[in-house]
């Protein structure tokens, strides 16, 4: 190793006197976390359009709210369906 890369090194701070960790659980919180964060990645061209969560949630709501919509006019008959037309003989 030469200067340059060992002025490249940073050198990590200590840990100061008045953090005691020393009745730390390991992993308390981690089932918790776990099964309530939500984390999704995004491919590259993604990125692009949506920059950050409000623009990604955004979309998706208008999407769902489309959804529903489409839903609703697939099952729901109108009233003139709904009731039988007379038979022509």
């Amino acid at each position: 190793m030469n200067d340059k890369t060992m002025k490249l090194k940073v050198k990590e701070p200590e840990m100061r006197a008045e953090y005691d960790f020393s009745s730390g659980v390991r992993g308390k919180f981690y089932r918790q976390y776990i099964d309530s964060s939500n984390v999704v990645v995004l491919e590259p061209d993604v990125h692009k359009r949506f920059k950050n969560a409000r623009a990604v949630n955004k979309a998706l709501r208008s999407l769902m709210r489309s959804e529903v919509k489409g839903r609703r006019d697939l099952t729901k008959r109108s009233a003139r369906m709904r009731t039988k037309a007379p038979r022509a003989r």
